[in-house]
């Protein structure tokens, strides 16, 4: 047993990703893997075309969510799991959490603030259910208001915590889950002007090489590649 979790340590597994390119839980999986120098096998399966509810995929993923990623002989369904696995996996493979106990909370804070108090509320299980109650603009509205009341909080905690990045001048899983964020932030609308710091930070970000490269506009279901 000793000398199996030895090799799980030091050789490269093989390493499936299914995803979406316009999905922002699946762009941090994949913004992760790409920092952390991990080669992995795409495989698209398309939202809008309902290819989450084939039987094939349901065995994998229940919820009917991507991303999922299999790595290791077992299955992930939750990005924010499978970023935590990744992260644990791979420790020395570009960490993106500090060794300090106290920073690592601040930083799931943000996280879980990101993945849990706003991408939820305006992903692609409640905006068509608001749209068909309220209509397109109210759509666009609740979108808004949902990445505005997360974003005010969030300003006031990077104001304390950014350097170059949301945290000092470390990438870390605050700026992998913050990254997809912002371009819905934009994609929607959103006036930025109220919020400085998070979008010097998103500037940042974007001159990264890893961010551009997992952008779903460059990724292979991506529609003129």
């Amino acid at each position: 047993m000793e000398e199996s979790m030895m090799q799980k340590g030091t050789e490269m597994p093989k390493v499936i990703l299914y995803s979406y390119h316009l999905s922002s839980c699946s762009w941090r999986v994949r913004l992760a893997l790409m920092l952390k120098g991990i080669d992995y096998e795409y495989k698209a399966i398309n939202i809008l075309r309902g290819q989450q509810f084939s039987e094939e995929f349901t065995k994998r993923s229940p919820f009917h969510t991507v991303p999922v990623l299999e790595i290791d002989g077992v299955t992930l369904v939750d990005s924010v799991a499978i970023l935590l696995y990744l992260e644990e996996r791979f420790p020395d493979k570009r960490p993106l959490l500090p060794k300090d106990l106290v920073q690592r909370a601040h930083i799931h804070q943000v996280v879980f603030l990101i993945a849990s108090n706003i991408q939820p509320l305006q992903n692609t299980q409640i905006l068509p259910v608001i749209e068909a109650k309220l209509g397109k603009e109210e759509r666009l509205k609740w979108a808004q208001y949902s990445i505005a009341k997360g974003f005010s909080a969030l300003e006031r905690i990077l104001e304390k915590t950014a350097g170059k990045y949301c945290f000092g001048d470390m990438v870390t899983l605050a700026d992998v889950v913050l990254s997809p964020q912002l371009a819905n932030a934009i994609r929607f609308q959103l006036d930025m002007a109220p919020y400085p710091t998070i979008q010097r930070v998103g500037q940042a970000l974007n001159e990264l090489p890893e961010v551009k490269a997992s952008a779903p506009a460059n990724q292979p279901d991506a529609p003129n590649l």
